[in-house]
């Protein structure tokens, strides 16, 4: 059985995930077989698997960092918020239920066997397993029905390396009283502190950690730097959506907006152009927000008419109509899509029941229906119209998980799709998205990620606004740009803490507890 470690943190949003890939890439590095594992997540921003399963990006991330493809076992539950008190429940990459928050309270120890299964088949697989434990740990009123913090360090014997956001403010108090929460049991099982995002000299610390020492009895492992590297992060506590531009903001250039949908997912599918030269990626909340955009982008999202019911509200839906008459491109992504055509129905009461008119920038109309569509695809470009004409035949790949069926309002000559694809999990070749003169839709997430989209997509957009454009510093590939900042985070990480120390309580474990 494969020996674990596990990062827990003292609040949401310390860099767990980022702290628990880098230790999946130094274990790579270091000749180990090595998977990561969460027990529950909770996410919009997930990923379908090449057997068709949902999990959550974080472990996809974790995965890729350790180098071997994700799977589902990975992230045996997985929580997608619907509304502000439901979410769906996907248990091994399938739909298992959708439950108000009191409810799956109630109900989700019973999910208990699923994730020791999850859990098992990895360890039995694997060297190392790197476990990722969720919030805080500690909300002592939610204690006695956790399946993902201590509940898994005991079951999977793992010691915890215990990390804190020095960044937000109160790290020493935050990680003194997260100790002091803990039960006599518990403390034994934290075995080291790391102090995430610093920012300054490491020694101004030192008066504070040796006291930290004296209260916890915990040494502090690591000092880890504020960092910015371009690694896949959880939707709803991502820097990128709070900072309102990323990518090259002061080097001026084309400016692709995309609409901050109160329910985003996938947001990641825009982070191909954050690294590019001459672009400025803006997710706006507000229709002036929008305004001098070269691109529009409405992204995915879990509830697509709540969604287009805020918009309206906020006046995005007329500042993209004015920005479409104009001749401006617009570009719609799973949920985006949808909201681009004339009608979206939802007669099972998928988001809530009702019927609701679209935008009616593209000829199709929207069902959903009782059964989430998910596969990766491959396939290409057919033949788009307008500024992106240049993407004919080009590659893509990526993945669609939608609950909605989208097609033609009629069988006129209208309607012309915007791609061929074939579904890996069925080998059916279909037809995908629907284009009209500069409005684009597709169910592709991942669908800028291939070699030459993006940039040929910013090619086009800067001849539109006269501005110039080189790509050619944007010629790395996706995979390898993961690959180099995957090899940059671990490189910081074996900088700032002590891996002997690290190594030494992986290969303890936590024998006689």
């Amino acid at each position: 059985m494969a020996k674990s470690i596990m990062v827990q943190g003292t609040a949401s949003n310390v860099g767990k995930s980022v702290l628990a890939a880098g230790l999946c890439r130094i274990f790579k590095q270091d000749g180990y077989s090595v998977a990561p594992f969460k027990s529950q997540n909770m996410a919009l921003n997930s990923f379908i698997t090449n057997e068709g399963l949902e999990m959550g990006r974080a472990q996809v991330v974790q995965a890729e960092a350790a180098g071997i493809e994700p799977c589902a076992d990975m992230n045996p539950v997985l929580l997608k918020p619907t509304g502000d008190s439901k979410s769906q429940v996907i248990v091994h990459g399938k739909i298992w239920d959708e439950l108000k928050s009191r409810d799956y309270y109630r109900v989700k120890r019973l999910l208990i066997p699923k994730i020791t299964e999850s859990y098992e088949r990895l360890a039995s697989r694997f060297d190392v397993i790197v476990l990722e434990g969720a919030g805080s740990p500690v909300e002592i009123n939610l204690r006695d029905n956790d399946i993902v913090n201590m509940f898994m360090a005991r079951l999977a014997s793992a010691p915890v390396l215990l990390a804190a956001d020095i960044d937000r403010g109160g790290v020493f108090a935050s990680l003194a009283g997260t100790m002091l929460l803990f039960t006599e049991t518990e403390r034994s099982y934290v075995k080291g502190l790391l102090i995430n995002k610093f920012r300054g000299d490491k020694s101004l610390l030192e008066p504070g950690l040796r006291q930290l020492l004296e209260l916890t009895e915990k040494p502090a492992l690591g000092v880890i730097p504020y960092f910015r590297l371009d690694i896949d992060d959880e939707d709803s506590q991502s820097e990128r959506l709070e900072n309102s531009t990323e990518g090259d903001a002061e080097g001026g250039g084309v400016k692709i907006a995309v609409a901050r949908l109160p329910r985003m997912s996938n947001y990641t599918d825009f982070n191909v152009f954050s690294r590019l030269s001459g672009v400025r990626v803006s997710y706006c909340s507000s229709a002036k927000e929008l305004e001098g955009a070269d691109l529009i982008i409405i992204p995915g999202t879990k509830n697509t008419m709540r969604d287009l019911e805020w918009m309206r509200g906020r006046g995005i839906e007329d500042a993209v109509k004015r920005h479409a008459a104009a001749g401006k491109p617009v570009f719609g992504i799973c949920g985006g899509y949808q909201m681009l055509g004339w009608r979206i129905s939802d007669p099972f009461n998928a988001e809530g029941g009702g019927e609701i008119e679209g935008m009616g920038l593209l000829p199709v109309k929207t069902v959903f229906e009782t059964e989430k569509h998910r596969t990766r695809v491959s396939g290409k470009f057919l033949s788009p119209q307008g500024i992106f004409a240049e993407l004919a035949d080009k590659k893509i790949e990526g993945y669609e998980v939608h609950m909605g069926t989208t097609t033609p309002l009629d069988a006129s000559e209208v309607y012309k799709p915007l791609a061929l694809i074939k579904d890996s999990v069925s080998g059916e070749e279909k037809i995908d998205g629907a284009q009209d003169k500069n409005i684009y839709g597709s169910y592709i997430h991942g669908i800028f990620d291939a070699e030459g989209i993006a940039s040929a997509i910013t090619r086009a957009l800067s001849r539109a606004a006269g501005l110039p454009y080189d790509c050619s510093e944007d010629n790395i590939s996706s995979k390898q740009h993961k690959e180099n900042n995957y090899d940059m985070l671990a490189n910081i990480m074996r900088d700032s803490i002590d891996m002997d120390a690290v190594y030494k309580i992986l290969n303890d474990g936590m024998t006689g507890v």
